[in-house]
């Protein structure tokens, strides 16, 4: 058998060209070819509106508060009786704010239509029939709370109808007393010394307490309110009924040393108390109607709890001609 042939070598074949793609540098996902582009500078950010240490827009609530207060002063100095409609339309408000922050944050279910109708009946009756008329229309309104509450059995009884008195009476019962502030002939200047006490005790105490505030008065009801401020409040309350009282009802100077520090307490009692209940529903505002305020509860709250005790300390000390 002849020898097998030799097998001539494979030659082996060339190298591919080196191309673009075999760059070490590029397998690597780097590309050294080119100048790293340099970062674009940040985008200078928008300034931002001034804001007060309630975290509002402090611009927009004071042409808020501005707008409120002539609004207010349109009424009394027109037609006194519009008065009662402004109280009428910020209890419809304020009822309702209260109404869905408590049943969104705790799943309460509250007698709408009786608290909203028998409401509505407390202030319009208090016109022509006085106390008499806030006492029949809130009975009436209790008895409707427990039956429109009845129908929907007895899980959460207790709780929803004393969600329902809680309302009842701290907005529209409350504010039921504001009408009676504007029935007498001197009515439109009774009402302007309730709210001139109350806004200066509110401003003075958020002014001396965003500059001078370092002891707390509250830390577990609300962390901002001071000492301080709580000065301020008496200070500038106590002035703003002094001068109340001796220009716009003619009489003695110094009943404004007993009407002021008294409505400063209630005033403050009532920011407190707001505070308070949002604090337990764990919610920032009761509503969203007014721009830079948050909801209309966040301005009355310290005008309904002193409109009673306006009436009774103005009945006693200054006649009613």
């Amino acid at each position: 058998m002849p020898p097998s042939a030799p097998r001539r070598p494979t030659p082996a074949s060339p190298d591919p060209a080196p191309s673009r793609d075999a760059d070490p540098a590029r397998t690597e996902g780097v590309d050294d070819t080119r100048v790293p582009a340099e970062p674009a500078e940040p985008a200078e950010p928008a300034e931002k509106p001034r804001s007060s240490r309630a975290g509002r827009n402090l611009p927009v609530a004071i042409g808020v508060g501005l707008a409120m207060g002539g609004v207010v002063l349109v009424a009394l100095l027109t037609v006194r009786w519009a008065w009662i409609g402004v109280l009428a339309v910020c209890a419809v408000i304020g009822t309702w704010e209260l109404f869905g922050a408590l049943h969104r944050a705790a799943g309460i279910r509250l007698s709408r239509v009786p608290v909203l109708v028998g409401g509505q009946a407390m202030i319009w009756l208090a016109w022509p029939f006085g106390t008499e008329g806030i006492l029949g229309g809130l009975m009436v309104t209790v008895l409707g709370c427990f039956l429109w509450r009845m129908r929907l059995g007895a899980g959460g009884f207790v709780r929803d109808v004393g969600a329902s008195m809680l309302v009842l009476c701290w907005i529209p019962l409350c504010m039921a007393f504001g009408t009676m502030l504007v029935v007498p002939a001197d009515g439109a200047q009774r009402v302007l010394t309730f709210l001139i006490v109350v806004i200066c005790s509110d401003t003075g105490g958020y002014a001396l307490g965003a500059l001078f505030g370092k002891h707390p008065m509250a830390p577990k009801v609300s962390p901002k309110k001071s000492w301080e401020g709580f000065a301020g409040s008496l200070l500038f309350g106590s002035a703003g009924a002094c001068l109340s009282i001796a220009l716009l009802l003619g009489d003695r100077w110094w009943y404004g040393l007993i009407v002021g520090p008294l409505l400063v307490g209630t005033a403050v009692t009532g920011d407190l108390v707001e505070s308070l209940i949002k604090r337990d529903l764990g919610i920032k505002d009761m509503g969203s109607v007014l721009p830079g305020h948050g909801g209309l509860m966040e301005r009355l709250d310290s005008l309904v709890t002193s409109a009673p005790v306006a009436w009774l300390l103005l009945l006693v000390l200054v006649p009613v001609p």
